[in-house]
């Protein structure tokens, strides 16, 4: 049973997203609800799933979790809020629902590379972690240095870093990707996505070889127990549709025992997310 853990409900008629023109954007007007998603991934055995915010909204929060309470397959949602708010425990406390399970911001569109460690937003990450909360790392290779000392500071926050923090596949470069994941990976409060790696490679071209040494260097710093499988739907169908990403990370993940890959796909997402077990049924 496999946990998708970062999909995407994009729908334009409600929300006005922040690059119009992109791409991903433009597929999701065929592409937009948990209907559609759920047609995707019925014909695997996807036990439940983790919805991510796509604006920085607070209202786009509560649509995400209005659908995960209607939806027996969203198991949690990693939604919005302003960290930087003086106030913001008080904006966590009134998003109060069970399904609330993370909080994500694009660090990667923040024109300072070192915004997780402004005092504000320090002081939003600790409220996460009094909240107990995951903050998803919507970060680039930029980013990195800047999440590996807010990690250090904030043990008792917990960290995902999703999308393997956007290597460069698509020009084959490892460095200093490699070398600063493999510092981040040294807290144990931590953990990764191996989710949008086919949108970071040639869209038309890739391979599964092409993703091999960045999942590699995930698996051996990481560790299985540390990482979780996500499609990052309906993104990566730009690249492949939905069968195709899950047939890959599978094949990426052949090297390991099947306790391992367990891990990745599906128990690795259940511990950190606190997901409750609740979504089998949903499959059978």
């Amino acid at each position: 049973m496999v946990v998708d853990a970062h999909f995407h409900l994009w729908d334009i008629w409600r929300h006005d997203y922040p690059h119009p023109d992109d791409p991903a954007v433009q597929s999701s007007r065929h592409l937009v609800g948990p209907m559609e998603f759920t047609a995707v991934t019925a014909p695997h055995r996807i036990e439940a799933a983790v919805l991510v915010q796509a604006l920085a909204s607070e209202e786009e929060t509560r649509y995400l979790l209005a659908h995960a309470v209607a939806n027996p397959l969203i198991a949690g949602v990693v939604g919005w809020v302003d960290l930087t708010a003086p106030d913001v425990d008080a904006r966590l406390a009134a998003l109060n629902c069970i399904a609330l399970t993370g909080i994500r911001h694009p660090v990667c569109d923040e024109p300072d590379p070192c915004w997780l460690l402004r005092d504000d937003v320090m002081r939003g990450l600790r409220a996460l972690g009094a909240a107990g909360l995951v903050y998803d790392l919507h970060i680039s290779e930029r980013e990195l240095p800047a999440a590996i000392e807010a990690a250090a500071r904030l043990p008792e926050t917990r960290f995902v870093v999703d999308h393997l923090a956007l290597p460069r596949i698509d020009e084959g470069a490892s460095d200093p990707w490699a070398a600063h994941l493999s510092f981040l990976a040294t807290l144990p409060n931590v953990t990764a996505k191996l989710s949008g790696l086919i949108t970071q490679a040639n869209w038309t071209s890739w391979t599964t070889a092409d993703l091999v040494p960045y999942t590699q260097h995930a698996i051996e710093v990481f560790g299985p127990d540390r990482l979780m499988f996500g499609s990052d739907w309906p993104t990566s169908a730009l690249a492949a549709p939905y069968e195709q990403v899950l047939e890959t990370a599978e094949a990426l993940l052949n090297g390991l025992n099947p306790a391992e890959r367990a891990a990745v796909m599906g128990n690795t997402a259940r511990r950190v997310y606190c997901l409750p077990a609740r979504h089998a049924a949903h499959t059978e």
